[in-house]
């Protein structure tokens, strides 16, 4: 396989990483919140976008955007809710508990949807350079996981809402005392970090079949870009992301694609050893 061949489907692959592990690493960084629901949020905007498309035969990108509110709405309830009431507790305490609420949604999934996979056809066609091939698909899905991580990184720099996050995330005690209701930012981000991986699941759907088994791949995947690339910062998952998707497709040529996870998390072990803060992440807060 050609080298260049190898590295665009890393970079596909890495961008479609660092739009899953956004969400996870934003509740990560903001609330202390190991949030065990974020593989299962995937999953039910991929099907979501999947029967909507398969009932209506709306186009998925008209769809992306009532599939990632949704989310954001069932991400900001169970926050405000549930998470709210002991998100000052121990982390195990709110581990458990997203815990439990993943297995509710979850088991949910597979009575009403089954666990069969499901993809949206677009049957876009190939792009080929020389020897180098890119289903249409996949180049839109990247360009989509890219457009949404730079929308999320204008939002956290330039708006009132990212400015209380990064806020609440960096003191929380003094943000409460400037006047910012740290329990409705706790819900916002909650619901942003919901709305990211629906939407990172409506296009995972277009480029990959989707299933409530891959809950847990795409936890642990978000988990692994995470401690890649630094912990609670959109740049952070974009890098993470992308080094995970280069890893994995390297890899994958070169020792097979059954052992390609397994050197993602080999290096995720090598970075806590030798630089717990990730690729681009400092001690403390940014």
């Amino acid at each position: 396989m050609d080298v260049f061949q190898i590295l665009l489907n890393g970079i596909v692959l890495g961008a479609l990483y660092a739009c899953i592990a956004i969400g996870f690493s934003l509740v990560w960084g903001v609330l202390n919140v190991i949030n065990m629901l974020h593989g299962s949020f995937i999953i039910l905007g991929g099907y979501l976008t999947y029967f909507a498309w398969h009932y209506t035969g709306i186009y998925p990108i008209i769809l992306l955007p009532f599939v990632a509110l949704a989310l954001f709405a069932l991400g900001y309830v169970l926050q405000h809710l549930f998470i709210n009431k002991v998100v000052t507790a121990p982390v195990l305490t709110t581990l458990t508990l997203t815990f439990g609420l993943d297995m509710i949604l979850y088991n949910l999934m597979t009575v009403f949807f089954t666990a069969t996979p499901r993809r949206v056809t677009l049957d876009l066609g190939t792009l080929s350079f020389g020897d180098v091939y890119l289903p249409i698909d996949r180049l839109l899905g990247m360009a989509l996981a890219l457009v949404l991580t730079a929308l999320l990184y204008l939002v956290m720099r330039g708006s009132r809402i990212g400015r209380a996050i990064v806020a609440v995330r960096m003191d929380r005690q003094a943000a409460a005392l400037m006047g910012i209701r740290v329990n409705q930012v706790y819900s916002i981000t909650f619901g942003i970090g919901a709305l990211m991986a629906g939407a990172a699941g409506a296009i995972f759907a277009m480029v990959f079949p989707v299933t409530t088994n891959l809950t847990g791949v795409f936890l642990g995947k978000a988990f692994v870009v995470c401690v890649i690339g630094g912990l609670g910062s959109v740049p952070g998952a974009l890098v993470g992301g992308l080094a995970l998707g280069l890893i994995e497709s390297v890899a994958g040529y070169t020792i097979g694609p059954q052992n390609a996870i397994t050197v993602g998390f080999l290096l995720m072990l090598f970075l806590l050893v030798v630089r717990p803060t990730g690729l681009i992440g400092v001690k403390g807060y940014e």
